[in-house]
């Protein structure tokens, strides 16, 4: 099966979840639980909690598809969204304290691409990549810390040794060249 494929068959299962279809909810799941759990993981670093937020992140999913808009994203995308804020909000609930080395946490059996990946088809993560090699290295490094690793902007602060007002400035400014690079892709 294509990309292409792939993605209207899940803005179909999307569409059909927005109507109650509980059916079309496990599609959507069958289709994405294991690139989405990569995507918690990265994040939350717990094999078992992230289940747990991915379990959330389908609940939202069956609340919210009818929000989906497939002229503003791909539906892999919103829901990558919808998993990365879910496992960052579990984050700043529990806090890192259960941070372990990138080498212990299990590997998530998923033969398509990698945590970066999950978050676009491969049209839109090819001008992604392209996007971000061209901002300063400041921004790009903070928005990858902040948006691929789950850091709050404290915690980004901490992590890179610059005042908070600093990193939000980078992150802000990035934010709005990747806005204007993307847009011209």
């Amino acid at each position: 099966m294509t990309i292409q494929q792939r993605r209207l068959e899940l803005e179909a299962a999307l569409e059909r979840v927005a109507d109650g279809n509980r059916v079309a909810l496990k599609q959507v799941y069958d289709l994405t639980a294991a690139k989405l759990l990569g995507v918690i993981m990265r994040i939350c670093r717990d094999r078992e909690q992230s289940e747990d937020v991915l379990q959330d992140v389908y609940l939202k999913v069956w609340r919210r598809a009818g929000r989906f808009d497939r002229a503003k994203a791909s539906p892999i995308t919103w829901l990558c969204a919808i998993a990365r804020n879910a496992a960052i909000d579990w984050m700043r609930k529990h806090g890192r304290n259960m941070e372990v080395a990138d080498d212990t946490v299990p590997e998530v059996a998923d033969e398509t691409a990698d945590a970066e990946g999950a978050l676009c088809d491969a049209q839109e993560r090819d001008l992604l990549r392209r996007c971000l090699d061209d901002l300063q290295d400041d921004h790009r490094r903070s928005i990858r810390l902040a948006f691929f690793d789950g850091l709050t902007h404290s915690e980004l602060a901490q992590a890179i040794g610059v005042p908070l007002g600093t990193v939000k400035s980078w992150v802000r400014r990035g934010l709005a060249t990747l806005k204007v690079c993307l847009s011209d892709g």
